[in-house]
């Protein structure tokens, strides 16, 4: 009975959070729409609407594979948000985790000439001890992992620009390209680019990502660790009085949360995608689109793989918006105004489960009624 109850109340659970994303989804759509509207009311549905909803199938099936070289980083900074909330804590410092794990695996393949797979680990290292040293404070002295992570996040910024300047190119604030200085840093492809027009940047990246979300449900759900973790995040002094080791905890959560945005870094810069600037003074949006991500999809590692997959779509449809009847920047208003929304998914869920709770409870006491009343006719019937 009890088993049933809970298979019951985890299935409406997960029913809520894909409604609750489905609706902040619909909500910020047309929210998006009714500002093209206002805009440009003539051609707000064919110009506008139309070719963001479309996405990269405006240039398929090239435009879906650059799609989905955009998403690999997207899902890896969504699942360091989501990991890391699941356990009690706010990795705001995923952006810089992405930044370091981008500068140490560019260094080391150009600086070093190391191949894909070791480039690859040093990113994921780096982004670890990054995560461990805000996890270093919050276990030992308390620091609030917000304010360290975000005093992190600048520091990694100027320091990779410092770094990356050895690799750059002499004419430009540009690193080297991988094709041309070490093609052995390039992530293989496996004929995955094949499938979309020959796109070059689609590469095992993808179903790594993948692969990683599963691991890290795998990792939450069904192992004594997870459950270890995310005890702590609910209740240290709890988890310490049951026996567990609370400090390694915090600092394993954040060290396992860092690694995964420096492994995103790396899928998206190992493809020879983008080249890294060294003069940039803000630090990239991946890492707090990643925020957007995790939340729009529940907090669960397989939503917030499908939630990276949807922002990117409406991030590339907005680079198809008519140019000529709106302004450059409306693309990213449009894809800011959605990505906005997906923050309030847990506001959403929350309602949602609070109208049902009181539902089920006006069932419960109507049915209590119903079943008094008829008791009392019962008996009333006997006497007589």
């Amino acid at each position: 009975m009890n088993k049933k109850k809970l298979s019951h109340s985890g299935l409406q659970s997960s029913v809520t959070s894909v409604m609750a994303a489905l609706l902040c989804i619909v909500i910020g759509m047309a929210v998006g729409f009714l500002v093209l509207l206002a805009i440009n009311p003539a051609h707000a549905w064919g110009d506008g609407f139309v070719r963001i909803i479309k996405g990269g199938f405006h240039d398929a099936p090239y435009g879906v594979g650059k799609e989905l070289a955009n998403a690999a980083p997207l899902v890896m900074t969504g699942l360091s948000v989501g990991f890391a909330f699941k356990t009690g804590l706010f990795n705001i410092g995923a952006a810089g985790q992405y930044v370091i794990g981008a500068g140490a695996s560019l260094y080391c393949a150009l600086g070093f000439g190391l191949p894909w797979y070791v480039c690859l680990l040093a990113a994921i290292a780096a982004g670890a001890v990054l995560g461990a040293i805000s996890g270093l404070l919050k276990a030992y002295r308390n620091v609030n992992e917000v304010i360290s992570c975000i005093m992190l996040n600048w520091i990694s910024l100027y320091l990779v620009n410092a770094l990356l300047s050895q690799v750059k190119e002499t004419a430009s604030p540009y690193t080297f390209t991988l094709s041309s200085t070490n093609p052995d840093a390039i992530l293989p492809s496996l004929g995955l680019g094949a499938l979309f027009s020959d796109n070059q940047y689609v590469t095992i990246a993808i179903p790594l990502t993948v692969i990683v979300a599963v691991g890290i449900w795998v990792l939450l759900e069904k192992t004594k660790l997870g459950y270890e973790l995310r005890a702590t995040g609910c209740n240290k002094f709890a988890a310490k009085y049951c026996g567990m080791k609370e400090k390694r905890n915090i600092i394993l959560t954040m060290a396992i949360a860092g690694g995964l945005a420096g492994m995103g870094a790396a899928t998206l810069f190992l493809t020879g995608f983008e080249q890294w600037q060294v003069t940039q003074s803000a630090v990239p949006a991946m890492g707090f689109n990643g925020i957007a991500a995790a939340f729009l999809g529940g907090l669960n590692p397989m939503g917030t793989v499908l939630a990276s997959f949807f922002i990117q779509h409406i991030t590339a449809g907005g680079a198809y918006v008519d140019k000529s009847m709106y302004c450059a920047q409306i693309s990213d208003l449009i894809s800011a105004i959605i990505i906005y929304l997906c923050g309030f998914v847990l506001f959403m869920k929350h309602a949602m489960n609070n109208s049902i709770a009181k539902r089920e409870e006006k069932a419960a006491l109507k049915s209590k009624a119903s079943a008094g009343q008829a008791a009392g006719n019962g008996k009333g019937g006997d006497r007589v």
